[in-house]
């Protein structure tokens, strides 16, 4: 960077920190919206950190923004005050003026201030804590000091306010939320329609059933749908992953993609870039070696080199992922760490916005049994407490024979888990597909309670009739 650039850059930060001090005197609105985001050490002038200081007091103090009189009686009583610098910064308190800013670009503006300034902040930090200059921390403070920096942003809801804003709930009723379809019925009908966005979702299966083949299947629909995948391995390669994608969406088995000629190979990928405006990211991490941490890394890497945002994530699979809060499982045991693991990919399913869709393996007794339940999830029984979605994967002699896999639903918050609680799909373990089967050959397997959505009859009393006033 140029001297010239790094000047403007420096005068565009001193007007903007000026600005933020004038409002937070004149702006009442402003100054509620933003005070509970900033800090004293976002100002690099002492004398406005000062002022600063002085005005986040007084709010705090008196419920209301200073006048510039009562700013100056405040700093005059100040004991670590020179005259010189007393001067300063009455001067700068003189300077506050009101002006007519929009409201919006103003907030936006501070709003970038805090976070360009936490971030450089955070990398100072960082930079003292590799020289020794920080006795108290080491470097493994450095990554958790980075978040906090860059999660730094103004958000002054303080919840859902029931009666107040029924309005809204009602919105929210009538609003079709976007989801990610599945290309097999009974999973649309167990999730009314495809996975919704903030949520974690689980296979449960044993070694070989069909949890990657499951996960791949899925990406390469989600993909024909034009959607954006990532798909994160962290127990096959990355061209494993591939191969099995090309085998589904190619439509062949995965012993002839390999003498398949490169002309017909090319026609055939042609055909899939024309058919869909997704991209698919395949990414491997070595077994164990990668969390959200790296993830989320991963995610902001993407957007910047390939202008790639996720519109779903698969995670092959969630037990060998590692955790941000624990190095490893030697002073921690299985149930915690692989809890911490659960939650933290539901914390970045909520943060980016998409769905997850994960696995988990079963027990050895679940491995060996035709009726899975949630006591034969691996190692941790908290993880069907923290997945919105868990289905177990079921696979026996007289199913293989079939080329059928059973599906059991462990856990359901997006529908009754009693309904379609057992169903099967067909499988093609040579071509990597799932596909649906005649509704007929449910008849052993679904539950007896399956229905059909009738139309609803609503109550019209006041409070409804079971109401207790």
């Amino acid at each position: 960077m140029n001297s010239l650039t790094a000047n403007t850059q420096n005068n565009m930060s001193q007007t903007i920190e000026r600005t933020a001090l004038t409002q937070l005197v004149t702006n009442e609105q402003y100054a509620r919206k933003v005070l509970p985001f900033m800090k004293g050490d976002y100002f690099a002038d002492k004398t406005e950190r000062i002022v600063f200081e002085e005005i986040t007091k007084f709010v705090d103090k008196y419920n209301k923004i200073p006048t510039q009189t009562s700013l100056e009686i405040e700093v005059s009583g100040r004991k670590d005050l020179n005259e010189e610098e007393f001067k300063k910064i009455v001067a700068v308190i003189q300077t506050l003026e009101s002006t007519d800013v929009d409201f919006d670009w103003l907030v936006n503006t501070t709003e970038q201030f805090c976070k360009d300034k936490a971030v450089y902040n955070a990398i100072v930090e960082g930079i003292s804590i590799i020289d020794g200059k920080d006795k108290q921390r080491g470097p493994d403070a450095i990554p958790s000091i980075l978040t906090d920096a860059l999660a730094v942003g103004f958000d002054n809801r303080v919840g859902h306010d029931y009666l107040d804003d029924a309005d809204e709930r009602f919105d929210y009723y009538h609003t079709i939320e976007e989801k990610i379809p599945f290309d097999l019925e009974f999973f649309n009908r167990i999730t009314k329609g495809g996975l919704p966005p903030k949520t974690l979702n689980i296979a449960l299966a044993g070694t070989g059933v069909g949890k990657s083949l499951f996960m791949c299947h899925m990406a390469a629909n989600c993909l024909s749908m034009g959607k954006n995948v990532l798909y994160i391995t962290l127990e096959m390669a990355e061209e494993r992953i591939a191969e099995r994608i090309d085998a589904n969406l190619m439509n062949i088995s995965m012993e002839d993609l390999h003498d398949l000629p490169k002309q017909m190979y090319d026609n055939k990928i042609a055909k899939i870039i024309k058919s869909t405006s997704g991209k698919l990211i395949v990414k491997e991490y070595p077994t164990a070696s990668a969390h959200t941490g790296h993830f989320r890394g991963l995610i902001k890497e993407l957007a910047i080199k390939k202008s790639f945002s996720p519109d779903i994530l698969f995670i092959d699979y969630l037990n060998i992922c590692a955790s941000t809060r624990f190095r490893g499982q030697n002073n921690v045991n299985s149930y915690m760490y692989v809890k911490a693991i659960a939650e933290e990919l539901r914390g970045l399913a909520v943060e980016t916005n998409v769905p997850i869709m994960s696995a988990t393996q079963t027990t050895r007794s679940g491995f060996t049994s035709t009726d899975v339940g949630l006591e034969d999830t691996s190692e941790s029984f908290a993880l069907p407490a923290t997945a919105d979605l868990m289905f177990a994967l079921i696979s026996n002699e007289e199913l293989d024979e079939l080329n059928q896999i059973a599906v059991k639903q462990l856990k359901n918050r997006y529908n009754d888990l009693t309904v379609n609680k057992r169903f099967v799909i067909g499988i093609d373990r040579t071509k990597m597909q799932l596909f649906d089967i005649k509704l007929e050959e449910q008849n052993d397997l679904v539950d007896s309670n399956q229905t059909e959505f009738a139309e609803p009859v609503f109550d019209t009393t006041d409070f409804g009739e079971d109401w207790k006033g």
